[in-house]
Order: structure tokens, then sequence, then C-alpha cells
């Protein structure tokens, strides 16, 4: 796909958003869009790119072999998930498979905000945004944080596991603490939604301003 100059100037005027696992991302982008802003949500698109009959499933079943493939012909992303959460390289091969397409579909939806802007804020959902090096494409990011004991509690919780497997899940990911020094923004939502939608307001009034001076 031809990437024109205007979409990577389009692009780089938006904001990155992300957090790690557990760390309430997806309330705070809901938040965001409750306030006017526009999001693309690379989760949502990462799930959709693997659905039957889309290339990335093929190829992911190519280098993975038949358990993770559903009877139906779906990812079974709970046997992927178990392939991948203690081995680097195969983890680092399903991410160079996925990922081309995920972009391609960032930059689709990209073109058409470009066409539709409506003076709000954009926001980029990249849960790997340090990770994958994404965090170059913005002006800025905005970390959604919570201090370690926080996630930890939370994703066992959420995900019913134990300790082992929920401390293996986040090492998976740079942790909170390194992000939280790259970003431009941090929302903490280590205590109420209250306090969270506090920050949020803030920041959203922050970024609708910058947005709006810079004419995009």
């Amino acid at each position: 796909m031809e990437v024109k100059n205007e979409t990577i100037a389009f692009l780089n005027s938006c904001t990155g958003l992300t957090g790690s696992i557990a760390s309430g991302k997806s309330t705070v982008a809901k938040m965001l869009t409750d306030r006017g802003g526009h999001l693309i949500d690379t989760d949502l698109i990462a799930r959709e790119v693997v659905e039957p009959g889309m290339p990335a499933l093929d190829k992911i079943h190519e280098a993975f072999g038949d358990r993770v493939i559903n009877d139906d012909g779906s990812l079974n992303r709970e046997e992927l998930r178990h392939i991948i959460i203690h081995d680097s390289d195969k983890r680092n091969n399903l991410d160079s498979i996925i990922h081309p397409h995920i972009n391609e579909m960032v930059l689709i939806k990209l073109q058409g905000f470009m066409e539709n802007d409506n003076g709000m804020p954009v926001f980029v959902d990249v849960p790997l945004l340090y990770e994958t090096g994404w965090d170059r494409f913005f002006h800025g990011a905005v970390l959604v944080y919570v201090t370690e004991e926080v996630q930890l509690h939370r994703l066992m919780e959420r995900d019913n596991l134990d300790e082992k497997t929920a401390r293996a899940t986040m090492a998976t990911q740079m942790a909170l603490e390194e992000k939280k020094t790259r970003a431009a923004y941090v929302i903490d939502n280590s205590g109420t939604l209250d306090e969270t939608e506090r920050q949020v307001d803030s920041l959203f009034s922050e970024l609708s301003e910058l947005w709006l001076q810079s004419g995009t």
C-alpha cells in the first residue's frame, strides 16, 4: 500500500494511546471517545485481520500448525497464547505476521479520518506502542498507568490466573514503569474511576487545543 506524505503528516499529528495488560486502557479509550475524540483501535484491528478467510490467519496456521485453529476455522487464541507466552522467538514470529496487516488497516482508517475531519483529536490505540517502535509516529503518547501491584491483582482477577501465570504474562510486555519514563502524558488509573475521569477531562482539553492549533 502506498503511503502518501499527507497521510504520514496526519499520523504525526495524532496521539498514541497505550498501556499494558490490565492497566485499564480500554476504559480510558472509551472516556476519550465519549468526549468526542476519534479512536483507531489496533486491538480491534488485530482481531479483524485474523478472522477466517483473512491472509494473516492462513500464515499463522502455516507457522504454528493445526493446534491453533478451532474446528470452525477460527483462531484458537488460548492455544496460541500458551505457545508464545514463554517463547520470545515464536512471539516475534507472530508479530511479524500480524503487524503488516494491522499497519495497512490503520492507514486506511487514517485516510478516512483525513477526509472527514471535524476538528476533534484522533487517538491511535497501540498496546505495544514502545515495543514495536510506533511511538516515533506520533507527536506524543498517552500512557494508561497502574502500579505493578494493581496490575497483577486486576489481571489475576480478570483472567482467573494464578500469580505465576499472571506475572509471566506481564513479563511479555515492557514494564509500565519503563513506559512511564517515555510517555508525554500519563493517566494514573490506579485509583477510582472518578479520579481517572478528572485526569481524562484535563488531558482531552489540552489535546483538543493542540489539535486545533495544528490546523489538522
